[in-house]
């Protein structure tokens, strides 16, 4: 089991940034992470994702350009910069650590979610 706790959620106006944090336990470091988010009545949507080294990020093509996906594995934690949001942004976002085959991540351990809202 990995410790995850989002952080950083908050209401935006349409066009401004929010920094997600996700600390973890020391664990952090050896995994892959990625965030997630749903909106009301869809599926979890992936987002992003990094290597355990943080060599390697994928993005979905609605965030590519808008948000930045890093990590510390000094500290064990990882972060999501948005900026640019949109309303349709509006989801609550989960951090997540997992494992990475064919450039494809599967998330494993999840977060409680931190609701971000963007206003019109």
């Amino acid at each position: 089991q990995v410790e995850l706790v989002e952080s950083g959620g908050g209401l935006v106006q349409a066009g401004g940034s929010l920094r997600l944090s996700c600390p973890s336990d020391r664990t952090f470091s050896h995994y892959p992470m990625g965030w997630f988010r749903q909106s009301p009545r869809k599926e979890r949507e992936f987002d992003a994702a990094i290597s355990w080294s943080g060599d390697s990020t994928y993005y979905a093509d609605s965030v590519k350009c808008r948000f930045t996906i890093s990590r510390d594995n000094v500290e064990n934690m990882g972060f999501l910069q948005m900026n640019g949001l949109k309303p349709e942004d509006t989801a609550v976002y989960y951090c997540n650590t997992g494992h990475i085959l064919d450039d494809t991540y599967s998330p494993n351990y999840w977060g409680q979610g931190t609701q971000v809202t963007v206003s019109s």
